[in-house]
């Protein structure tokens, strides 16, 4: 096997890393006095939560909601092990969280994040103890993610301090979601574009 590949133009790639907790952890403390609160958000509307999608996860380049068909994502939205959370700020979202439970025994956090202005308030820790509690309510053996390098500089340093194990990595290869418009073009501006 090359050590290097060249990634074909008009693609981003990123290392993913897959994580796990195997119990439930001790929950590490988050600050009391955070602006707004964690909104249980069963069968968002598709268009209020891809607006929260692409709010919270522009900088990072997720996409893969964005390509989703209606009927699919509508499907998902309002499937029963699926559980979303939004945090509100005076009536405005401004962090995502989405619950898989359609493993058996598992539940996976599909996404997980907040906009740049919680972010270094201490919510990432209320959000995280918030899925913990969440997840591990059920008679689930395993609460997993993954992150990857375009993800917040800091995602997996956070995940491991969690209590979350590293299981595997492997390479992840899309196409760049701002070239074809699902993305402004200045999203994630860290991520050079190859036209």
């Amino acid at each position: 096997m090359e050590r290097f590949n060249e990634i074909e133009r008009g693609k981003i790639a990123a290392i993913a890393t897959s994580l796990e907790l195997r119990e439930r952890p001790p929950l590490r403390p988050a600050p009391a006095d955070l602006p707004g609160r964690i909104v249980a958000w069963p069968a968002p509307e598709r268009e209020a939560y891809l607006a929260l999608y692409r709010k919270v996860g522009a900088p990072h380049l997720w996409f893969s909601r964005l390509y989703m068909e209606s009927a699919e994502l509508d499907a998902l939205l309002a499937h029963p092990g699926t559980a979303i959370f939004s945090w509100r700020v005076e009536g405005v979202d401004e962090g995502l969280l989405e619950l898989d439970f359609s493993e058996p025994d598992a539940c996976e956090i599909k996404y997980f994040g907040l906009t740049e202005r919680l972010q270094g308030t201490g919510a990432a820790r209320a959000l995280m103890n918030h899925a913990i509690e969440t997840a591990f309510a059920r008679p689930i053996r395993r609460l997993w993610l993954h992150t990857n390098t375009i993800d917040h500089p800091r995602a997996l340093a956070f995940y491991r301090r969690t209590g979350f194990r590293p299981i595997g990595q492997s390479l992840e290869i899309a196409d760049d979601p701002r070239l074809n418009g699902a993305l402004p073009r200045d999203a994630a501006p860290h991520v050079p574009i190859f036209e």
